[in-house]
């Protein structure tokens, strides 16, 4: 019988510190979890980084040095049954049943009695009341808990939880790193192999290209490439195009659930708002290629219109919208040239968050004043009654004054200051907005 398969991710997982590849500012000669391991601390904590990072590396080096048995869960497959089965008050349950629900665990009933390493891949998929059965086994020191997740634990991990575990960011491999992984993992590979593997600079670079950062990605291409050139007898050496042929279609990383979205999309925002044309226009693109959906994208081309342009260009608004209605109208193909169209317009369109900044200041004025009563002469006078109470008593209609305006009438509540809420710039058609309040000013003073 063929022994299984070990892939070359597993085969290369680091046994000693000076083995693991990348996050210096956690392995480095001071780096937290490094002295973790080597002075035996022993703490729950929260592993937050990108997809092939090295989060399940990490724990590895941690059951090593902590001399702790580690309990895999995945938060993808199991439930609240499995955790309470997992962390309960009671071991009375026999090795086979444990072993039933977690068959990948090599640890006796014994072993679960005493303190134990629970591994949660995807931690930010268990709901609130998942998570929070692991409390009490936490706070008690039962269990240490470490979970992995690639989305921000500030809003995927209860607070409860979060504040029981130390948070560690990883961040994206860089390509130093991805060299040195893949120079091991050329020699195990040759340790096998009858005719040394040959790959040259050109390959090399292409892998780590493909692999964007990502580990795992880069080792698993790299074990379909070595195995395509395997079964050819003609060749030894790793061409680009076999590195081609085993990585298929890069697929984009983006989850619309995931901070991933949110930060493209605050790219595609900050593009346009500082009038980048080709960044827009890049950011826009990077969107399409992962999402078919349009319309997160066209909801933040009306935020900007409002929040970056406002009155500067009040044109913008419309432009949006009808660059969304064409795309409805007339499919991706023409209608994504439409929306790039907003986005151009939108990019050279002058600037103010004028409009944005004299509404945030009128809701704090409203929580301010939230009880202020309404002026008698802007009440609405529809009864005898109100009449009689004197609902708009001295309300001076505007349209029967010049400019119809009336310089003495006041507009806020009596127990409230004037205030100057909108405060246009020089730019755009915001410059003939602030002209006039200059005018309606200056008539207001000469009527003092």
């Amino acid at each position: 019988m063929n022994s299984r398969h070990q892939p070359l991710a597993s085969l290369l997982r680091p046994e000693r510190i000076e083995h693991y590849v990348g996050q210096t500012h956690l392995m480095g000669e001071n780096g937290p979890i490094r002295q973790l391991c080597e002075q035996n601390q022993i703490c729950s904590m929260i592993l937050w980084g990108p997809p092939g990072c090295g989060k399940t590396s990490l724990v590895h080096l941690l059951e090593t040095y902590w001399q702790l048995p580690v309990v895999n869960l995945s938060a993808i497959t199991s439930g609240i049954k499995d955790i309470k089965a997992l962390v309960g008050d009671s071991v009375s349950q026999s090795a086979h049943n444990v072993q039933d629900l977690f068959s990948n665990v090599n640890t006796s009933v014994e072993d679960m009695k005493q303190q134990k390493i629970v591994f949660v891949d995807e931690i930010h998929r268990f709901n609130k009341t998942q998570q929070d059965a692991f409390l009490p086994h936490v706070e008690s020191g039962d269990i240490v808990l470490i979970g992995a997740t690639t989305e921000n634990p500030a809003f995927s991990v209860n607070s409860a939880l979060l504040s029981r575990m130390r948070v560690f960011t990883l961040r994206k491999l860089e390509k130093t790193d991805l060299a040195a992984l893949l120079s091991r993992a050329i020699e195990q590979i040759n340790v096998s192999r009858s005719q040394p593997l040959i790959c040259n600079k050109s390959a090399t670079d292409l892998l780590i290209q493909l692999a964007d950062g990502d580990a795992r990605r880069l080792l698993t291409n790299f074990e379909v490439a070595q195995s395509l050139v395997a079964s050819n007898s003609e060749t030894n050496e790793l061409s680009e195009a076999i590195i081609e042929q085993a990585s298929g279609e890069k697929i984009t990383n983006f989850d619309k659930s995931g901070d991933h979205y949110y930060d493209i999309l605050s790219a595609f925002h900050k593009s346009i708002r500082g009038s980048s044309v080709d960044g827009g226009l890049f950011w826009f693109a990077r969107l399409l290629l992962a999402s078919s959906d349009v319309s997160p994208i066209c909801r933040r081309l009306l935020a900007i219109a409002s929040e970056d342009i406002g009155n500067a260009d009040p044109k913008a608004l419309g432009i949006c919208i009808d660059a969304w209605d064409v795309y409805h109208r007339v499919g991706p193909a023409e209608g994504e040239r439409a929306i790039s169209q907003a986005v151009i317009y939108c990019a050279l369109a002058p600037k103010s968050n004028a409009v944005y900044m004299a509404f945030s200041q009128a809701k704090e004025l409203a929580k301010k004043y939230a009880t202020s009563e309404v002026p008698i002469h802007l009440r609405n006078s529809t009864s005898q009654i109100t009449k009689d109470l004197g609902h708009g008593e001295g309300y001076q209609y505007a349209h029967n004054f010049e400019h119809a305006y009336t310089p003495q009438q006041t507009y806020l509540p009596d127990d409230m200051q004037e205030h100057s809420l909108y405060a246009p710039n020089e730019r755009g058609f915001e410059s003939k907005l602030k002209q006039k309040m200059l005018f309606l000013q200056s008539l207001h003073k000469g009527n003092k």
